[in-house]
């Protein structure tokens, strides 16, 4: 069985409420009808307008969707995610995100769901904590890397071409050796891994790229990996 996980750069029903285009692709891996999809917004303090551009958007597409709440009565947590075919986490701090996950139990819950086929897909905090490493925001003063799930290998920054401070910070990352090699997702993009290998970057908003940015010759290169326009 494939294990999946699809990381947006940034962009979706967030900026977007009713476009659904990332959606639909992400529904689609599914290879279902009408799947059942999942959202977790804990990284917002599960913020009710991100609830509403959701249920907009996944409303219009073939799909079942549902949410989880952690900040309000919590359900059955292995019931809930055994029940999904995809689960789409939102943006926010991923540093608390993963402290309540890891509190609930919920990330050994999503480790065992993602082992056995659910597709794993977010943005921001949602795109980062699949990997073994993340560059986040989720400090105030500036960017700092952070462990996150090891669900797949390698490493992970979103929003590269959106933030001024995105680029330089990774370059000096990996510079330093803080870390080997990142995939750097842009806005508008979003990258599917599939067991464990790169299967296609998505541009769903104009031409956007994704990479694998390392050091080589004492230089840092940025890698473009295979593309995917999608309307």
């Amino acid at each position: 069985m494939d294990k999946q996980i699809i990381a947006i750069g940034g962009g979706g029903f967030g900026r977007n409420p009713g476009d659904g285009v990332i959606e639909k692709y992400i529904l689609d891996q599914a290879k279902k009808a009408r799947p059942n999809i999942c959202f977790i917004p804990t990284a917002t303090g599960d913020d009710e307008s991100y609830k509403v551009s959701y249920y907009a958007t996944l409303s219009k597409l073939n799909c079942n969707p549902s949410h989880l709440d952690l900040f309000k009565r919590t359900p059955d947590l292995k019931k809930l995610i055994k029940e999904q075919d995809i689960i789409f986490v939102g943006g926010g701090n991923t540093k608390s995100m993963l402290a309540v996950w890891r509190d609930w139990d919920l990330d050994v819950i999503l480790k065992e769901a993602y082992e056995n086929g659910t597709i794993m897909s977010g943005v921001s905090a949602g795109a980062i904590c699949w990997f073994e490493k993340g560059i986040t925001d989720s400090w105030s003063k500036k960017l700092n890397i952070m462990d996150c799930l090891s669900f797949t290998k390698g490493n992970c920054c979103p929003h590269y071409d959106e933030e001024s401070e995105r680029r330089p910070s990774l370059s000096k990352f990996i510079k330093n050796n803080e870390m080997q090699n990142c995939y750097a997702i842009e806005g508008g993009s979003a990258l599917h891994i599939k067991n464990d290998e790169v299967h296609y970057a998505i541009s769903f908003r104009g031409k956007k790229n994704s990479y694998l940015v390392e050091y080589e010759d004492k230089k840092i290169k940025e890698n473009v990996l295979p593309l995917m326009s999608i309307k």
